[in-house]
């Protein structure tokens, strides 16, 4: 069925046009979601945003590195969002989206997508931004889940300066644990690499050495976890390092699944190829944030919504020139 605005936590706007399409529905209602719909429903544009309320920072008690919004919990962010899009008139709506399908060009004209939600219900779009970001697959080690996004992080330049100076542990569960443990020096003197199921090359050793960055030998058995605090890393063989937080690299995969239908290009790495502007290889289709860049932090991601909502505003612009020139005249 065609979904009605304002259904599932919709905004109620109504902002779709005569033909009951969209001229873009916004996957994802994070940073780079949010920023791209305030850009285009700027630009007059009908925009919807569908948004399962999982974002990946939510963890996490506060975001660094945004100007202006340095400290600020992620919820706030969102929430400050979704006020200043409904404003515009941005239909939202709480949900999550199954599939997405392209739809036949009609009467040479251009074509479009119905974004199938969880439920049964479909909105129709000229264009599709996915802005779904991220899963980390975490170690299975005990302790990690739990304290995840507390102190058990990943991102330096999200947690680093606030654990300056203290001992900080690097689990070996990943390749990138050695290049880790590097940059994470930059904050701590007091670094530990947990070499777990890593075996370190000699040329790797030395680099760690250089930098004063010790590596425990022995599998880890789990993180020593008291009162809700990381106070160690317990290894197998019964000792316990002491350790204020823990570092691990987790597996990221893209939350990208709702795309397999249309066939999307996808770089070395297994994510959805983009241009810069967030093009991927299927026209009208285009993929932000930490769903087509594992690097993005939130700022980052802003920054790429906003960048794909120009190009994809000018898109729509060149899409409504062809569909007024074949028009009858006066109709375009």
């Amino acid at each position: 069925m065609d979904m009605t605005a304002g259904q599932n936590g919709g905004s109620g706007n109504g902002n779709r046009g005569g033909d009951g399409r969209y001229d873009v529905v916004v996957i994802g209602g994070g940073a780079g979601g949010l920023n791209a719909a305030l850009v285009l429903a700027r630009a007059r544009r009908r925009v919807a945003v569908v948004d399962a309320g999982e974002p990946r920072n939510a963890p996490a008690a506060r975001m660094q590195g945004f100007l202006s919004r340095d400290g600020m919990p992620p919820a706030a962010l969102l929430e400050v969002g979704r006020s200043e899009v409904a404003a515009y008139g941005v239909d939202l709506i709480d949900g999550s989206v199954d599939e997405v399908l392209q739809e036949p060009r009609e009467g040479g004209g251009p074509g479009g997508f119905s974004v199938g939600l969880a439920g049964g219900a479909v909105l129709r779009g000229r264009h599709v931004l996915l802005a779904t970001g991220l899963r980390d697959e975490l170690p299975g080690l005990p302790g990690v889940r739990e304290q995840w996004g507390k102190d058990v992080l990943f991102c330096p330049y999200c947690h680093g300066y606030e654990l300056r100076d203290r001992p900080i542990g690097v689990l070996g569960t990943h390749p990138g644990a050695v290049g880790h443990a590097l940059l994470l020096r930059q904050w701590s003197a007091d670094i530990v690499l947990f070499a777990h199921t890593l075996e370190p090359s000699e040329d790797e050793r030395a680099r760690l050495a250089a930098r004063g960055v010790r590596v425990e030998e022995g599998e880890v058995k789990r993180l020593a976890v008291e009162d809700g605090t990381v106070r160690g890393v317990e290894l197998a063989d019964g000792r316990v390092v002491p350790r204020e937080a823990a570092f691990v690299f987790p597996r990221m995969v893209p939350r990208d699944g709702m795309l397999a239908g249309l066939g999307c290009a996808r770089d070395e790495m297994g994510w959805p190829a983009t241009d810069r502007a967030g093009r991927t290889s299927v026209p009208g289709v285009w993929a932000v944030g930490n769903a087509a860049d594992p690097r993005a932090q939130v700022v980052t991601a802003a920054g790429m919504g906003a960048a794909a909502a120009f190009a994809l505003n000018l898109d729509l612009v060149d899409e409504d020139v062809e569909r007024a020139l074949l028009a009858p005249v006066g109709q375009g």
